[in-house]
């Protein structure tokens, strides 16, 4: 049973070919996704300053369908994830965090595109923040914010890991038009 005020962390460990993370979801849903290959470390840091003193439980069958979804990303057959999401965070921040998810897949913008998006066209600094902030990597796109010059700027997971996100929406994005063009 869940309260309001410390709602149970269900986490699991997504294997995927030679990526591993840790993703955590609340009875409201998914709530984390983390970088590459990080210990969870990373998700108990996290989750001490976002849901303190919550309750902590491994629990791979109440994970399934956001594993899946994401499973499904990363291998191109996914361009939209439909599990729900309890984004956790200031009203600035979840205004960054929607319109992340307004970013096409396969597409860019910049810190001051999401800053215009969002009516604050002055904040390009804070907007950075937000997207450093969310913790929903891959299902919540901040991969998809480059600098305005077009170069591969920050990424919590990494720019190994930005870069390997950003390559996988073209390389899917091609196969599809490789498709359509053939039938």
């Amino acid at each position: 049973m869940e309260t309001t005020s410390k709602p149970t962390l269900y986490w699991s460990l997504l294997d995927f070919q030679d990526w591993n993370f840790y993703i955590a979801a609340t009875s409201k849903g998914l709530v984390f996704v983390g970088s590459q290959n990080k210990s969870i470390e990373e998700l108990l840091e996290w989750a001490k300053k976002r849901f303190p003193g919550s309750p902590f439980i491994e629990d791979d069958e109440m994970l399934q369908p956001f594993a899946a979804e994401i499973t499904q990303y990363l291998e191109g057959k996914r361009k939209t994830f439909t599990v729900p999401f309890h984004n956790v965070g200031t009203p600035f921040q979840l205004a960054v965090w929607h319109a992340l998810c307004a970013i096409p897949y396969g597409q860019t913008k910049s810190y001051s595109d999401i800053a215009n998006d969002i009516n604050k066209p002055a904040a390009v600094r804070a907007v950075g923040a937000a997207i450093g902030a969310n913790p929903i990597l891959i299902t919540v796109p901040c991969h998809r914010v480059i600098g305005k010059n077009g170069s591969l700027t920050g990424y919590r997971g990494g720019l190994e890991m930005k870069t390997l996100l950003l390559d996988l929406e073209k390389r899917a994005l091609s196969s599809n038009e490789s498709l359509l063009s053939t039938q």
